[in-house]
């Protein structure tokens, strides 16, 4: 079981940074895949970025490439989201996930917090 808690978002402008940070309770922290996606109104669920349980390997989605980067802190059971150049499109729930397998997909995620608001105004 891992439970998961985002913080860090909120208001930002065009063109702001802003950097997201997941904790997460257990000790088999380092065993999962992490992931990030993000869902604004009226929108599916979106994948953003992916980090492997060791940390070496990430991926992202198309939108936030060369914008965004993942990191994570094993010894601190935390997942970092760091976001440059943000656009209001981007603006949306953020959330963390917990999973056994490096993948885009949502539903592979067994485990998810409860997001956080990022808001980018123009």
């Amino acid at each position: 079981q891992v439970q998961l808690v985002e913080s860090g978002g909120g208001l930002v402008q065009t063109g702001g940074s802003l950097t997201l940070s997941c904790a997460a309770s257990g000790r088999t922290f380092s065993s999962y895949a992490m992931g990030w996606f993000r869902q604004a109104p009226g929108k599916e669920r979106e994948f953003v970025a992916e980090i492997n349980s060791n940390g070496d390997m990430t991926d992202f989605g198309d939108s936030v490439k060369g914008r965004f980067t993942i990191s994570r802190d094993n010894a601190r059971n935390r997942v970092y989201l760091q976001m440059n150049s943000l656009k209001p499109e981007d603006t949306a729930v953020y959330y963390c996930a917990a999973g056994r397998i490096v993948t885009t997909a949502a539903r592979q995620f067994a485990y998810w917090g409860q997001g956080t608001q990022v808001t980018v105004s123009s």
